[in-house]
């Protein structure tokens, strides 16, 4: 059976909520986890474990009462995260929400072409950059060609009505836009609202408070890429400047109790030690009062 946690979420069980509410489809980054060609002890140690792989981070939003729902990004694990939505939450899938062009965000859309799914008008909805970017590259343009896809404009800080009781509004968030504008998504029910940001910059170069972002909103699913700055030796930290998750525990501090529980890290990279409940890391998470988001838990809205 469901059940209603302290945070306000619902655990995933035999039944869902008859009135709409968001599902969690997939917490990883871009790469998913165990992660290709990585020979550290992350990913190693779950190639033969396939109860501990993590699907690229998506989300979906349900409505039981039209049976209708949206799925947020395109991963690389659109086939199973399809076949959530559609056929676990029984529902038919209207349309998906693009954040962004990096690949863990968009790569799915090929399924719906003429050597998977051959899909006719799905619905796409991109931001004008991110419409660009698929009308005049290969192998995109040719899903808009065959109309395996109908592209359908988003715009910066205007709603999208998805139902009588449900609305989605797009944000821009500073990110690498080195092929598209990045946002992140406010989803409002008849009740709650959720909102999420899988990808952003660091919180300062953000002109918005996302404090404030996160008082206003019932749910906050988080960008969570990097616990802390040493997670990638090897790697300059500057080219992918994430919140690392420590970061954005100091700065929300201070928020009360009942805000803190609200945020959930998500986009977790494969070396995130998160990706553990029952590491040293996630535990200090808990111990702060925030949560680490987990593939099937139910947001109501």
């Amino acid at each position: 059976m469901l059940s209603l946690c302290a945070s306000g979420f619902i655990l995933l069980g035999s039944d869902f909520p008859q009135s709409p509410y968001v599902v969690v489809l997939g917490t990883a980054q871009d790469g998913g986890l165990p992660h290709a060609g990585c020979k550290k002890q992350c990913c190693e140690n779950t190639w033969g474990q396939s109860n501990a792989h993590k699907k690229v981070t998506s989300i979906g939003i349900v409505d039981p009462q039209s049976e209708k729902s949206w799925i947020i990004d395109a991963t690389p694990d659109f086939p199973a995260q399809t076949h959530t939505v559609t056929q676990i939450h029984s529902t038919s899938l209207e349309g998906i929400f693009l954040s962004h062009a990096h690949i863990g965000h968009y790569a799915g859309l090929i399924h719906l072409g003429r050597e998977v799914m051959g899909s006719k008008n799905t619905e796409v909805f991109a931001m004008p950059r991110m419409r660009s970017f698929l009308e005049n590259n290969g192998p995109w343009n040719q899903l808009v060609e065959l109309n395996n896809i109908a592209i359908q404009p988003m715009r910066n800080g205007e709603s999208v009505k998805l139902t009588n009781q449900l609305w989605i509004e797009p944000f821009q968030v500073p990110h690498r836009d080195e092929f598209s504008e990045t946002v992140g998504f406010r989803i409002s029910g008849p009740s709650r609202s959720l909102v999420y940001i899988p990808d952003i910059d660091k919180w300062s170069k953000w002109k918005t408070n996302i404090k404030t972002i996160i008082m206003e909103s019932s749910f906050a699913l988080l960008d969570g890429t990097f616990f802390a700055g040493n997670e990638i030796p090897n790697r300059n930290m500057s080219e992918i400047p994430h919140p690392f998750v420590v970061e954005s525990m100091n700065l929300m501090h201070h928020l009360p109790e009942s805000e803190k529980e609200k945020i959930h890290f998500i986009h977790l990279n494969h070396t995130n030690p998160l990706h553990d409940p029952e590491s040293s890391e996630a535990k200090s998470v808990q111990n702060k009062g925030f949560n680490i988001a987990r593939e099937g838990q139910i947001f109501p809205l």
